[in-house]
């Protein structure tokens, strides 16, 4: 059967034909085209089963495709060339391969089974297998903790942008519960050392947005107690202001600008209040009739 894909994905989908034509994925793995000028790696490791293993030493490419594709780990081997390409793909990139392996291992029905005994062939794709997965592995572990990493790094972010207090953004320590029993420490290490003047200079960007918009949750309810205990008056004296600071770790210009917009919101003075404030700006006031 001939199968044809997408251009921008053939390196990603290898095709199972059992046809007199070797298939793209058993030329790269097992460099078995007869028509290829140079030897793969692949060729080699085939060149060194040995021949008593094989009826006649003349035996062509083809039958030895055949005896591959029949031998019963064929599917696995297939299966973890699959699960290598899968590595950090999109994806839609590993549904499709996914999709494939299907399709593959529904025409592997097709072809006879060997019953012949063949210990090299055997062992070649049981040790071709275990390479395969050990492969797998290697190209995941690195992958997986890059992603943790960077997903910590996004936490961190978030919280920040969620309205942290300075006090959380010191200690800096988001990082998951998952990435210690996972993750490398000395590849956290290293990262945070390479970035962490970058995070730092994050953290003093977002520090300085947060300022000029929306206070802290925490320092918004001592300043609104303040308020409620002298609504009377809601106008701090100097001392006051220093004693607000203290407390919601705000500078002083915050805590006025605070003061102004409540103060321009909710607060209206009664009409005796009104004239004392008159009185105390203009002198009293009398009219002579």
């Amino acid at each position: 059967m001939e199968t044809t894909q997408p251009e921008n994905v053939l390196s990603y989908l290898p095709v199972v034909n059992y046809s007199t034509q070797p298939t793209a994925f058993e030329e790269h793995v097992f460099g078995l085209s007869g028509s290829s000028p140079g030897i793969s790696d692949a060729d080699s490791v085939i060149a060194e089963i040995p021949r008593a293993g094989f009826e006649d030493d003349r035996v062509s490419s083809t039958a030895i495709r055949a005896k591959i594709a029949s031998h019963p780990l064929y599917p696995k081997l297939l299966q973890a060339h699959i699960d290598c390409h899968k590595v950090g793909t999109p994806p839609v990139i590993a549904t499709m391969l996914d999709e494939m392996g299907g399709a593959d291992e529904r025409g592997l029905d097709l072809v006879p089974c060997s019953v012949d005994a063949d210990p090299q062939l055997d062992h070649f794709m049981e040790t071709y297998c275990e390479m395969l997965v050990k492969f797998k592995s290697d190209l995941s572990k690195p992958f997986d903790e890059a992603t943790t990493f960077l997903n910590s790094i996004q936490m961190q972010l978030s919280h920040l942008c969620n309205g942290s207090s300075e006090e959380d953004l010191s200690r800096g320590e988001m990082v998951p519960h998952d990435y210690h029993k996972n993750g490398d420490p000395q590849l956290r290490d290293k990262l945070l050392e390479k970035y962490s003047g970058y995070i730092s200079t994050l953290k003093h960007e977002f520090s300085k947005h947060k300022k000029k918009g929306k206070l802290p949750g925490d320092a918004r309810q001592i300043l609104l107690h303040w308020w409620d205990l002298h609504y009377k008056w809601p106008y701090p004296t100097e001392a006051d202001k220093v004693g607000l600071a203290e407390a919601t770790g705000l500078d002083q210009k915050q805590i006025n600008n605070w003061f102004i917009n409540q103060r321009k919101r909710h607060w209206k003075p009664s009409g005796n209040l009104q004239i004392a404030i008159m009185d105390n700006l203009y002198g009293p006031f009398s009219m002579n009739v």
